[in-house]
């Protein structure tokens, strides 16, 4: 059975978590990888309705999709999480949780305010700045960017398609998912994927 694994999307409210976790979904599923996706928005509803976003309930929250999510790639699956999770603290509580029996690949999506505002089409970030909304994740309520994540994605500054090229490699690289020999890399990015894993210890 093919090892199974955590791909945990972290970052701002609008910062493409939700997007690439779909592309990503899409691109596992054709190479025949067994994939769930958790989304933060979907998680609320169901799993973690009631909690607020005091930092007990958000903590609450991720541990609940963090549960999720290891019992999922113990089985053999891939689990992609699209949620804030804004504490450094907790997300590592969860790495250390599915590294037990699976791997666990953080994606950070990095993208600044001023784009965050620039493309918020509901003027959350807006009203946000303007004290209108309380416990903003970045504005009102802060947000730990992760120190050593295993893929970062520019968000605000690169297509969606690279930042999908970015995580597949690194994917392919820690060989949790088939390579495809078709899929089209440059020498530049393997180089950027490679020296990010050996950095990190993934490779010798």
């Amino acid at each position: 059975m093919r090892k199974g694994f955590v791909l945990w999307f972290t970052g701002l409210s609008g910062s493409g978590k939700s997007t690439l976790s779909k592309m990503v979904e899409e691109r596992l599923l054709e190479r025949g990888v067994p994939v769930e996706v958790l989304d933060g928005d979907e998680v609320r509803l169901n799993l973690s309705k009631g909690l607020g976003f005091s930092k007990e309930d958000r903590d609450t929250n991720i541990r609940r999709i963090g549960y999720v999510a290891k019992l999922l790639s113990r089985n053999g699956a891939c689990a992609i999480t699209a949620a804030i999770s804004p504490y450094r603290e907790i997300r590592d509580e969860v790495r250390k949780s599915v590294q037990e029996r699976a791997a666990f690949v953080e994606a950070y999506c990095e993208c600044s305010i001023e784009k965050l505002v620039e493309r918020d089409v509901k003027g959350l970030y807006k009203k946000a700045l303007a004290g209108e909304i309380a416990n903003f994740t970045g504005v009102s309520d802060p947000y730990e960017p992760p120190l050593n994540p295993e893929v970062v994605c520019h968000t605000g500054e690169e297509t969606s398609e690279a930042s999908l090229g970015r995580i597949l490699k690194t994917l392919e690289m820690m060989d949790l998912i088939p390579k495809d020999p078709s899929a089209e890399y440059s020498a530049e990015e393997e180089a950027e994927v490679a020296k990010r894993l050996k950095d990190l210890g993934y490779l010798g």
